[in-house]
């Protein structure tokens, strides 16, 4: 998620800090066998539901409001609100009460004014998300730490619900001030709602309200896709969600149930999309294979793999546990000989490493299954993609993913203005007291390598080095900043007093609002899916934005 240095000039928030805000509760529910029900009553606290899978449907004072995957809603003290929630996957919905109070209610304004003032009146229905993907790991990082029993801990997750209040509060502000509401997005989410049912292009382009030749166009521009290709490509993901978890379906039903009457037809889509047929689909989903280093996990995922043990510590969180299934996880312990002993319960048939272990630690792993020693100080991340995917004998899976993410990555970066692409960019990171510039051997790598952008003039040399200071970063006159902060609290500490010092705020970035801020604990691995996560950001970084 981004934190923004453009400016939302706007009276509804003039008040803003005069109110508080209390997480009272949050629940959540995930899972392909569970619908999520919420029985109609009237509620005394605000509410607050995200919808990170499924489809179905909220009623707020007798007013329908069709849910849709990747949906933020919101209800008032009073309202009367009834709601389900069908086909979960892992990433599941979110369901919170929280309080609000208001220190100038004496003036004569309630809490409950000023909450209709911050949304616009909205007081019925959806609100804005520019980015649901960091709203989920905002969702998940909050539901994480209010489970802890360390006070602390807890307290660290009212932090992060404050968070999401304005990332709540500032989409919906930036939308009405630049106006971003699409019909084009109202009909991709239509087609996430509706891809079991018979869809023409007639009916999609009916919900845009414009012509079948100008929607197909307009679809294609947008997303990289044509819609028959879109719905395709998002029917067949169903399909895998439901076969990787429940290997007795018939593949008739699987193919009828997101969408297909063919099963013949199906097949060959399923393939093209996949890789692989869907019996060989099932087969691999089977196999139990383990990702002794975070780095693999990324790799596995690229190759549909969900890993049956795991490193439970960072980087693997938040979402990569919500991504992974957690209870179908064995999450693996930091000392090696508990988690070697893990290892041995779990029975995997191959382990991924990363080329970092002993002789003596290899020779253990090597005891209980084949291994998968990956050279990852050698070549890039495609080439770790296809090592792996060789020694599984799943290189049709990578090839595949890797043809979709070429097309994908030249659409996007065809759609960035070209002022955008020119541009000098460095991507820092901040971690403990230090300023890191990542390079090409990181996931800064989607920037200058597939995007093409353009760092500063001897950009090279801090590459190697991989450290730089504010008085440097002032040297090489930096256009645009991409900023990754650590979670830890010195880190956090560090980017405080960087963002409140004279140098920062002489930078030609940060003087022109030409600086974003992403979450670091989902954007730092250097492997195939983070790079594919990113593709996914960047046009809410920059689409339409200076």
């Amino acid at each position: 998620m981004q934190m923004h240095n453009n400016e939302i000039k706007s009276e509804h928030f003039d008040h803003l800090d005069h109110m508080n805000f209390r997480l009272i509760n949050v629940n959540y529910t995930s899972g392909p066998a569970t619908e999520w029900l919420l029985r109609k009553h009237f509620i005394e606290t605000y509410m607050l539901l995200f919808v990170a899978s499924g489809q179905g449907w909220l009623k707020i004072d007798g007013s329908f409001i069709e849910l849709k995957a990747g949906g933020l809603y919101i209800g008032f003290p009073g309202q009367l609100v009834e709601a389900n929630v069908r086909s979960l996957d892992e990433r599941g919905v979110y369901h919170m009460n929280f309080d609000v109070m208001y220190a100038l209610e004496q003036e004569g304004e309630t809490a409950l004014d000023m909450m209709k003032q911050l949304l616009r009146n909205e007081v019925n229905g959806e609100v804005t998300s520019s980015s649901p993907v960091a709203v989920g790991v905002i969702c998940q990082m909050i539901y994480h730490h209010t489970l802890k029993k360390d006070g602390l801990q807890r307290y660290y997750g009212q932090i992060r619900f404050q968070e999401l209040l304005y990332t709540m509060f500032y989409d919906g502000a930036y939308a009405e001030k630049t106006d971003l509401t699409s019909p084009i997005e109202h009909v991709k989410a239509y087609m996430e709602q509706n891809y079991a049912k018979r869809l023409t292009i007639e009916e999609l382009a009916n919900v845009a309200r414009m012509s079948p030749r100008h929607f197909m166009r307009l679809f294609k521009k947008r997303y990289g896709y044509s819609p028959v290709d879109y719905l395709t490509f998002y029917r067949i993901k169903q399909a895998q969600i439901l076969m990787r978890n429940d290997h007795s379906y018939r593949l008739k039903d699987v193919a009828s149930y997101v969408g297909y009457q063919d099963e013949t037809y199906f097949r060959r889509k399923f393939k093209q999309i996949s890789g692989i047929p869907p019996a060989a689909f099932i087969r691999n989903s089977k196999q139990k294979i383990a990702a002794v280093h975070s780095v693999s996990i990324g790799i596995l995922l690229a190759l549909q793999i969900i890993p049956c043990a795991a490193r439970a510590s960072h980087p693997w969180t938040y979402y990569y546990r919500r991504k992974y299934e957690t209870d179908k996880v064995m999450p693996l312990a930091e000392e090696e000989t508990i988690w070697l002993e893990q290892l041995r319960l779990v029975k995997p048939d191959y382990i991924i490493t990363a080329g970092t272990e002993s002789a003596a630690l290899q020779s253990q792993l090597h005891s209980i299954a084949p291994v998968c020693d990956l050279p990852w100080e050698k070549g890039d991340w495609r080439e770790h993609l296809r090592y792996v995917a060789s020694f599984l004998d799943r290189s049709d899976i990578a090839e595949v993913w890797l043809q979709r993410y070429e097309e994908k990555a030249t659409i996007i970066k065809n759609q960035l203005a070209d002022f955008i692409r020119k541009d000098r960019l460095v991507v820092l990171k901040v971690y403990g007291e230090k300023l890191q510039m990542l390079g090409q051997r990181s996931i800064a790598s989607v920037f200058y390598v597939d995007m093409q952008m353009e760092g500063p003039e001897g950009i090279e040399t801090y590459w190697e080095r991989g450290t730089v200071s504010i008085k440097e970063l002032s040297v090489l006159n930096v256009e645009r900043i991409l900023l990754i902060v650590g979670d830890d609290e010195t880190s956090r500490q560090t980017w405080t007093d960087v963002r409140k010092s004279e140098e920062w705020l002489a930078l030609l970035a940060v003087q022109n609002g030409r600086v974003d801020i992403l979450l670091s604990s989902v954007l730092l691995d250097y492997t195939a899916f983070t790079h594919e996560l990113m593709l996914d950001e960047i046009l809410k970084l920059w689409q339409d934005r200076p």
